[in-house]
């Protein structure tokens, strides 16, 4: 169980899924708290299982993806992870805009927004949800994406044609060189608000 500090600074985020509805959760918590423990509370907030890859990513106005803080440090000791980054190092002011990718396959994408800095409350144990609007939705709704975002698997074996078991095409048939299967910009591209929906 989290232990109770006191006179300690709080962030305020407000966490909205990206759904066809309008569906968010206010989050409480310590602002020298690892962006860790932000993966962990968003994922309670929402009733997502843990364990899936998951990564924050610095944003703007525009909700464009920036600085990368991932799950895990895959670089080495000098690149950013979640557990080595605290809240307060990346956001410190209201309006502050990061966007959290949860589950690869999946692509769950959660608009996080600081709302307010405040001190805590007495006998309060933090995180917390200090809010909740809507029903979360199920983390297996959403279908994985085995073959990018801009086709689905009928139109992919459509365009590629559907390799059957004893069809006798070798990998270089099967695969060419110069043809792209993934989408760049579902890696490097942008994600509009989510009042684009």
């Amino acid at each position: 169980m989290a232990k109770k500090l006191t006179n300690v600074n709080i962030f305020k985020f407000r966490v909205i899924v990206d759904t066809e509805q309008d569906v968010f959760r206010d989050i409480e918590i310590e602002t020298d708290a690892s962006f860790e423990k932000m993966h962990e509370a968003i994922l309670d907030a929402f009733d997502f299982e843990h364990g899936e890859m998951a990564s924050f990513y610095m944003s703007n106005e525009a909700w464009e993806k920036g600085l990368e803080i991932p799950l895990m440090d895959m670089a080495g000791d000098a690149a950013l992870s979640m557990k080595s980054t605290t809240l307060a190092e990346m956001v410190n002011k209201p309006s502050d805009k990061v966007l959290y990718i949860y589950d690869f396959m999946r692509m769950w994408i959660f608009y996080v927004e600081l709302m307010e800095v405040k001190k805590d409350q007495p006998s309060t144990i933090y995180p917390r949800v200090a809010l909740v609007y809507g029903d979360a939705p199920s983390q297996d709704s959403k279908e994985m994406d085995l073959f990018g975002s801009e086709f689905s698997e009928e139109e992919f074996n459509e365009i590629h044609g559907e390799v059957k078991e004893g069809d006798e095409e070798d990998d270089d048939e099967m695969f060419d060189a110069d043809e792209d299967f993934f989408d760049e910009s579902e890696f490097n591209g942008s994600y509009g608000s989510y009042d684009d929906n």
